[in-house]
Parts: structure tokens; sequence; C-alpha cells
């Protein structure tokens, strides 16, 4: 299938101006990069209460839909920025879209991103953000019974193994989880790596320097680097995973589908076309993202929901 218009304007834009390499660039540069994104996300959405809090070393910010209940769904959320970028600035407009969308409390966590921060840093975070969350819920204004976590790319990642280590350690499980576009294979194994490795605005250059400024000496096949390769999904929550055609990672998503289906995971994944990694960011200029954000919406908003 060909690209989206906007997309493909992107694409285009890109590969006109000579595919300039993440590698070449600073970190300052990667994530001052990342902000002026934003302006591709569209319309923002004022429809939202918003507040910013601190809680044990962490930072999060709660969105929330206006005059809303006491106490909502909730959705704990992992920003993207393969590990070394990203945070509550690069996220804002569609957190508050699903906020308002879903009619749920929307949780974001500010985690450490490297290369200050190494492995196991964004992870010890994000299992500490999961703990507070259900043990401050009535704080929060979360319903404990029915707490999504969710992220795209490394968040997705982050969401995925932090359910991995509550459900070793026998402690509470989320209702579900929902990865979007998840970065799950450190050693790069599937083709798409090749087919959209080089042309698509998020290479597979992007993607792979951050793991190795994150990773830095951890072993790739490490089973909290590289989750896809685990044999022990068994016993967590339904989960959906959302993959774009035109991504480095579409093959992974799709065969972590394939092997939590095996594991006797409920889990469902559907693949969006025409579009590139990171499109869920893109709503400005692209109906996938904005028909994706009133999809995870509904998922969010009533746990359990079939297709």
């Amino acid at each position: 299938m060909a690209l989206e218009k906007g997309i493909a304007e992107l694409v285009q834009d890109f590969v006109s101006s000579g595919g300039p390499s993440a590698r070449k660039q600073s970190i300052d540069d990667r994530r001052a990069g990342y902000v002026a994104s934003t302006v591709l996300a569209g319309v923002t959405e004022t429809r939202v209460h918003i507040e910013t809090t601190e809680l044990e070393g962490l930072l999060f910010r709660v969105y929330s839909p206006l005059d809303s209940a006491e106490t909502l769904p909730a959705v704990l959320y992992f920003h993207g920025g393969c590990f070394i970028s990203g945070g509550f600035d690069t996220h804002d407009n569609q957190l508050r879209q699903l906020a308002y969308y879903s009619r749920c409390r929307v949780i974001a966590v500010q985690y450490r991103l490297a290369p200050e921060h190494t492995f196991p840093a964004a992870h010890d975070d994000a299992e500490k953000a999961a703990r507070l969350i259900w043990q401050y819920a009535e704080r929060f204004g979360a319903d404990k019974n029915r707490i999504t976590l969710a992220g795209d790319s490394a968040g997705g990642h982050l969401a995925l193994v932090t359910a991995m280590r509550l459900k070793a350690v026998g402690e509470w499980q989320p209702a579900q989880l929902l990865l979007i576009y998840p970065m799950l294979d450190a050693t790069a194994y599937f083709e798409s790596y090749t087919r959209n490795g080089a042309d698509y605005v998020i290479t597979r250059d992007t993607l792979l320097s951050g793991y190795e400024f994150y990773l830095a000496g951890t072993d790739r096949h490490h089973p909290e680097a590289s989750p896809l390769w685990r044999d022990d999904f068994s016993g967590l929550p339904p989960t959906h995973i959302i993959t774009a055609e035109f991504d480095p990672l579409c093959d992974e998503g799709e065969a972590m589908y394939q092997r939590m289906t095996d594991q006797s995971v409920d889990c469902t994944c559907q693949r969006w076309s025409g579009v590139i990694h990171g499109f869920f960011q893109l709503g400005g200029v692209s109906q996938a993202a904005r028909d994706v954000m009133r999809d995870i919406a509904w998922r969010v908003s009533s746990p359990g929901r079939k297709d």
C-alpha cells in the first residue's frame, strides 16, 4: 500500500534532505528536534484538566477530562523517544486527546533518559511509577481494577517489561497492556529493519543508536533488553499491539503477537497501513493518526473490550 498523503510528504522531505543520520546529531539536537516535531500533532486539545505532581522522586503529569468523576479508569503512559529523548512536552497533545476521548485519567511519568542514565534506570523508574499508581490510586483518582499500562516505541517496551516484573513477583497486574509500535528486539533480527530502515524518517540508525546509548554494556539478548524472545508471557493481561506498515519495528511487533498468542496470552494486533513509526503523534497530517487515537481511547475506556 502507498504512504498516506501527509506521511508521504514528510518522507519526501526527509529523503530530499539526504536522510540525515541520527548518529551524526548530538543528544541535545535530537531532543530539540523531537520537541520541534510536535507542530505535526494538530490542534491542541483544551478540554482537559492538567496537573503535575511529584511523588517519591518521580514526576507525573495527570490529564483528566473536565467535570470528571472522582475515580476513573486510568492509563499509566510511558512516552517514546528511543530511551534518549521525549517527555511531557513531546506527548502533551496526544495525552490531552486520549484523556478527552477516553474519559479516563491519563497519567504520564518522566523516567530517566540515556546517555545520562543507562539500563536499567528507565525500567526501574517505570516499575516504580506503576507501584506508586497502585499504592496511591485514590490520590490519583484511579480505579485500581481498571489501570492500563500503555506506551509508544520505547514506552511500549517499558509498559511490557513493567507488567512482566509485576507478574514475576506476584503483585498486581494491569487490566490490559496497549503497546504502540513497541521496541522489543535490540538485536534488530527482523527483515523490516532492512525493508523500512532507511527512508521513513525514524530509521534503523535512529532506533539502534537509542539502544546503544541506553544499553551501553548490556547484552542485547538480555531478557529486559529484547523482551520479544522471552518464554514467560503466560499470565499477562490482555494485550493489544499496534504496528505501522513502513516502520522498522513492524515485523517484531507482529512476532510478539504470535509469541504471546502461542504462550496463551489474550493478544490482538493491528497493522496500520500507509504510515511510519511515530504516526500516533502526527494527527495534524495523518488521518490514521486521528483514527488510531479514537481506537486507543475506546480500548482504554473499558479494559477487556474485544474488537
